[in-house]
């Protein structure tokens, strides 16, 4: 696949009033800023150190604002998914609601105010698994949005693959979908901002498929940006969405291009990654360098960071949606940022980078960064509130119509979650419509993207579930598919969860009622699992008897670690899950007798 053409020369000079590119070979594009580096940073409040002169001079300060994983939340998301947790002086913590494109757009301008040297990006998956709003018209949406707020650049992340990487093309150059065309009278103009995919290569070209790096300069500052997924992108994401390529390794990836920026005389570098790590504390202010330099964050990032070259000054990375800004050491021993800010737009990364005029570098001991909660107390941005209103005029007799109806809450948090459950037991009865003999339904849990809400979002009122709402729980229009598996490769299925790919970060399924057994995550590795404990409807797994399983299709084809999923047989394919799950909603709940909250109590845990 080749790669994608430079933005339109008519946006790129729209955005010169604010900064100029500086050429980087015919792999250059876009723009980017760079991420500074403390000795230690706390999360949630500035650091600085050092004594250098900012703003004139052999130090120039400049400023970088970074988010990832958007997922399309224009909107004000819902439930859990719309708040951010936050440690009070004295130890206690609040919740604060935050996101929406209206209140980020606000943020980020005040934020840019009187910064002459300021730089906007983000670390992937912008789109997929977006809610109606956005994903009913491709993330045309999201992509309109994020040019109003300036962007500058973005590296891929795996959602960017879940169409396919023609329509992420299509999405960086513009041009009307090839199967449901224009939405307006306007085609879709693109991405003013490069999509960079440095470890992406066309399996045929041996060639990125989008651009590795990018250069920024201004007034003789340069910071370079490097763009990489996470590896295992083909492991999450369905195989028509990755076919034709191949995904390198991140580290050697952003060594190799910093080895060309340093040669092109560019010294100070940013990684943007789309892959993360796990703080120990989900408050976005907590700080993960206490006591010492990065001990409060475990996860791949941090094996990343200990390899990056140390010609790579700051890492701003995604995938995991947790908030952090951490020091970790790189291969030299010295400190290095490493930020996010969790997902859906509820924070951003307020990172002050100071450059060293006569090297070239950053100075990271001058380095301060901390996130901000978009928080909805300020004004909305006029901009986002029509283009908003423009997208829903749109999206209004689809996503209006009410599917269902719950009594309260049904979260889709914790190792089993109710509206996990509750999506496995919709499989299940659409399995049973498809096959009276379907025994069984297993759910992943990443695939839950969002809380149904008791609460009404707009005019429906309390309690109606609306088919937008529905979108937002299950965006990715899989299928509902039905397979027969022995029951030890159920039981094997099981303690894959916890298993291979899944050991350090464990998958756990969501079950259909009636499946039934004991996780002890006291034990390691499969034996987590309790293997004489899986029952179904009382009784024990028969490993040579034949189980019917109903899935999506995802699962189905060996994803999320799964491979066993994939060698199921006597396939039948029926409807997408969200169709499922709006039948199964309409079939067992009226106004008048809604559905309550699943008890997440058929997978027993032990601690």
């Amino acid at each position: 696949m080749p790669a994608t053409s430079p933005a339109h020369p008519d946006r790129r000079r729209r955005r010169t009033n604010r900064f100029a590119a500086l050429a980087a070979g015919v792999v250059t594009v876009g723009a980017l800023a760079a991420a500074g580096l403390p000795g230690s940073a706390s999360a949630g409040e500035e650091h600085s150190e050092g004594g250098y002169g900012h703003g004139h001079g052999r130090y120039q300060d400049v400023q970088l604002l970074s988010f990832n994983d958007l997922h399309g939340n224009l909107e004000p998301p819902a439930g859990s998914s719309g708040r951010v947790t936050e440690t009070q002086p004295d130890g206690t913590t609040k919740t604060i609601d935050a996101g929406g494109v209206e209140y980020l757009a606000t943020h980020l301008r005040q934020a840019r105010k009187g910064e002459k040297y300021s730089i906007t990006a983000a670390g992937g998956d912008m789109v997929g698994a977006s809610p109606l709003l956005s994903g009913l018209f491709h993330d045309e949406p999201t992509i309109e949005a994020l040019n109003k707020l300036d962007l500058d650049v973005t590296s891929v992340g795996n959602h960017e693959f879940d169409e396919g990487a023609k329509e992420l093309g299509r999405l960086q150059n513009g041009g009307c979908h090839p199967k449901d065309g224009c939405y307006s009278d306007k085609k879709f103009r693109g991405a003013d901002f490069p999509y960079l995919a440095a470890n992406v290569l066309d399996e045929k070209t041996k060639k990125p498929i989008l651009k590795p790096y990018w250069v920024w300069k201004k007034n003789g500052v340069k910071v370079g940006f490097i763009g990489v997924t996470l590896e295992g992108t083909p492991d999450i994401v369905s195989a028509e969405g990755v076919k034709g390529l191949s995904f390198k390794d991140e580290t050697e990836t952003i060594n190799k291009y910093a080895k060309v920026l340093q040669k092109q005389g560019v010294k100070s570098i940013v990684a943007l990654i789309h892959e993360g790590g796990f703080p120990a504390s989900t408050s976005y202010n907590y700080d993960c360098d206490s006591p010492g330099a990065g001990d409060g964050i475990s996860g791949p990032i941090v094996d990343i960071a200990k390899n990056v070259t140390p010609q790579v000054d700051a890492l701003v990375t995604g995938h995991t949606h947790n908030a952090c800004v951490c020091s970790i050491a790189d291969p030299a021993g010295k400190p290095r940022m490493v930020t996010s800010a969790a997902s859906f737009g509820r924070l951003y990364t307020d990172t002050t980078l100071t450059c060293d005029r006569r090297t070239g570098d950053i100075a990271r001991t001058a380095v301060k960064s901390a996130n901000r909660v978009v928080t909805r107390d300020v004004p909305k941005a006029p901009d986002m509130t029509e283009l908003i209103s423009k997208w829903n005029t749109l999206a209004a007799p689809i996503g209006n119509r009410p599917i269902g109806y719950i009594s309260g809450d049904i979260g889709n948090t914790g190792t089993e979650s109710p509206l996990g459950d509750l999506i496995a037991d919709a499989q299940l009865a659409h399995g049973k419509q498809l096959d009276p003999e379907t025994d069984l339904a297993l759910m992943n849990p990443g695939g839950v993207r969002a809380p149904l809400t008791y609460t009404a979002k707009g005019a429906e009122g309390d309690g109606v579930v609306t088919y937008a709402e529905g979108f937002t729980v299950q965006p990715f229009t899989n299928t509902v598919n039905l397979q027969d598996f022995t029951g030890a490769q159920v039981v094997q299925a099981l303690k894959e969860q916890v298993s291979g790919p899944n050991a350090a970060a464990p998958k756990i399924l969501q079950v259909s009622s009636g499946l039934t057994y004991t996780l002890d995550l006291t034990k390691s590795g499969a034996d987590r699992v309790v293997t004489d404990s899986i029952k179904l409807n009382g009784s024990a797994i028969d490993p040579s008897a034949t189980y019917r399983v109903a899935t999506n299709s995802f699962l189905a084809g060996g994803g999320d670690g799964f491979p066993t999923l994939g060698q199921g047989t006597n396939d039948v394919v029926g409807s997408d899950d969200l169709a499922a799950l709006e039948q199964y909603l309409t079939a067992n709940s009226s106004a008048s007798n809604p559905i309550a909250p699943p008890k997440a109590d058929r997978i027993t845990i032990v601690k």
